[in-house]
């Protein structure tokens, strides 16, 4: 073991979460996996009452207990409905935090994480280098999704429809900002992710075009880490503190009043994951405590932040939206880590609904889980592409052009899924539709 302290401590504060679980089986509605396995293993009740059987056998099966475990989407539906309010995605990380810490990492897993993600510039590096080779391999299947598939049979891409690198990631657009703010006297530090920054580089123009116009003071801090999600969610407590103190020394809360995302995963990770695992990331600093609680309690959603704080401009009418120009239909979905865990769902549909152009529809089911999971997707791509076709077909019965979610993670599994059928169905972001908007008023 790594660090028998802080695995000790987790250890203790998994027994005191573990009693809380009543196995009643409400979780059993609510969960994807199980939707799809039926089996017993697969959801909550399985998962904890095996998680307390491996307290009292001491380790007897660590792999068992490891792979199980892993099988397992973290949407946070059995959280969001348990009547007991047990915390299973914090039950989860911190037993998957005690198992790699008994039994490390598996290699792919370590030269990814240690490697590769705990050292941002050589990410950064990579990526721009994948980039730029990525057309030798692949090729475009739809242009209205945006997705490219592999020219030759992939081992690791295997069927999938994905959105390529973006030619030129966010952080090389706009390397730093830091901006005064105007009549809205507020200043927000925009954290931007790596997907966002990677892929969707729109959707951080977007965001800066969004604060800009408002007259938000905007810190951008430069060589941004990742949030620390894939870490902790693969219990490399090792890297998750590495990316945690990264983070923490480029964001200094005593510059901004609020720090906004656009990823709705990046979003939870800084207000739920980070207070709930940092103390065991740093050993009881307390110093590294408390900057992570400040940093918490400023993080807000771009859509919360821009609805509950700063107030949307009224939408322009006579272009679009109007007799000549009927609104388009769009729907959303509500990414799980921005409705479940942080209750964020109006906001985002206010944000679509200021644009005339469009008409928000909404689909059946719009919080059911679309399947992702982040490495779940690539360890268990043949269920999660089967949630993913649930959530295609509901987007498509709607009728609409575009579907519109908060996370760019639902982002690419949606993509994966409406292009894989063939659909010719835009997949935007809330903050995209309403910038949108917001040059009609400029012009």
């Amino acid at each position: 073991m790594s660090d028998m302290k802080a695995l000790a401590h987790l250890m203790k504060e998994l027994e005191d979460q573990l009693v809380v679980c009543m196995r009643c089986g409400m979780c059993q509605s609510v969960c994807p996996l199980y939707d799809q396995t039926g089996r017993e293993a697969d959801v909550a009740r399985g998962k904890l009452a095996l998680l307390d059987g491996l307290m009292h056998e001491m380790f007897k099966d660590p792999e068992g207990v490891y792979e199980r475990l892993n099988k397992c989407l973290l949407c946070g539906s059995c959280a969001a409905n348990c009547p007991s309010g047990v915390n299973v995605l914090e039950i989860f990380m911190k037993a998957r935090a005690i198992l790699t810490g008994y039994m490390d990492l598996p290699p792919a897993k370590k030269l990814v994480l240690r490697g590769m993600l705990a050292h941002p510039e050589l990410f950064d590096r990579m990526a721009e280098w994948g980039a730029r080779f990525q057309k030798v391999f692949t090729r475009p299947v739809n242009d209205v999704v945006g997705t490219s598939c592999a020219r030759v049979i992939s081992p690791l891409l295997g069927r999938r429809h994905f959105k390529n690198l973006a030619e030129t990631p966010f952080h090389k657009m706009v390397p730093v900002l830091k901006t005064r703010p105007g009549k809205s006297g507020v200043r927000a530090a925009f954290y931007v992710g790596c997907l966002i920054d990677k892929i969707f580089p729109h959707i951080a123009q977007a965001v800066v075009d969004v604060l800009t116009y408002h007259e938000v003071g905007i810190v951008l801090p430069e060589n941004q880490a990742c949030c620390g999600i894939p870490a902790v969610s693969s219990g490399d407590m090792k890297t998750f503190r590495s990316l945690l103190e990264h983070n923490l020394n480029s964001f200094n809360p005593g510059e901004f009043d609020y720090l906004v995302t656009a990823c709705a995963t990046c979003t939870s990770t800084f207000k739920e994951v980070w207070p709930a695992m940092a103390e065991a990331a740093g050993n009881g600093d307390m110093g590294l405590l408390r900057r992570v609680e400040r940093i918490a309690e400023k993080t807000m959603d771009i859509n919360a932040f821009m609805v509950n704080i700063i107030g949307l401009a009224p939408p322009v009418r006579g272009v679009g939206g109007d007799t000549e120009n009927p609104p388009e239909v769009i729907t959303y979905h509500d990414p799980c880590h921005l409705k479940k865990a942080l209750g964020v769902s109006v906001e985002p549909r206010a944000m679509i609904k200021a644009n005339p152009r469009y008409q928000l529809k909404e689909m059946a089911s719009s919080d059911w889980c679309c399947g992702m999971g982040g490495s779940f997707n690539l360890q268990y791509y043949g269920i999660s592409s089967t949630i993913g076709r649930q959530k295609r077909d509901n987007i498509v019965a709607t009728g609409c052009s575009s579907v519109a979610t908060g996370c760019p993670a639902c982002m690419l599994q949606i993509a994966d899924a409406l292009s894989r059928s063939g659909d010719r169905v835009a997949v935007r972001h809330p903050v995209e539709i309403y910038a949108e908007q917001l040059k009609r008023h400029e012009n």
